[in-house]
């Protein structure tokens, strides 16, 4: 009884910001809601293993991570085509001001995901740098450039659309 209502807590507390980051990553709703579903699924078999149960948010979000990359791994074994990771051209900040928020997440999407995941993170999900690093399990220095990485690349989006 008492991990059925941990569970509900976890989906109640979690689902909206898990779905966000799925979405970010996958970059479409059917994929992100089978992620949010897998973590949950999995939550619904490990969790009563966490030994901090404050850390619930942090492990699902590390536990839907590691699910997306599973899931590339195995379609790329059935793809013959890998993603292309195209440079993106340059930037007017004038067009940051006046994109929107469809623009914005158009632009997103076109990042690379090393770069859109710690971008959505910290800007979306307001996690910190800390935090960040830990979910993605890289140093924190990396989560830093890659961040910058990631805004530079998403102003130059912005500025081609």
């Amino acid at each position: 009884m008492e991990r059925d209502v941990a569970f509900r807590d976890a989906v109640e507390a979690h689902y909206q910001a898990l779905f966000r980051y799925a979405l970010s990553l996958s970059q479409n709703e059917p994929d992100a809601s089978d992620l949010v579903q897998q973590a949950y699924a999995i939550y619904a078999c490990k969790g009563h293993q966490l030994r901090d149960p404050m850390r619930v948010k942090a492990w699902l979000f590390t536990t839907l991570r590691r699910e997306f990359f599973a899931v590339r791994r195995r379609a790329a074994r059935f793809t013959d085509d890998p993603a292309d990771i195209a440079e993106l051209p340059a930037v007017d900040d004038q067009r940051l001001a006046e994109c929107d928020s469809e623009d914005l997440m158009t632009a997103l999407g076109r990042l690379p995901v090393e770069y859109r995941e710690p971008l959505t993170l910290f800007y979306m999900e307001e996690h910190s740098y800390q935090e960040i690093a830990k979910l993605l399990e890289i140093p924190i220095g990396t989560v830093m450039s890659r961040l910058s990485r990631a805004k530079s690349r998403l102003r130059k989006a912005l500025n081609d659309e």
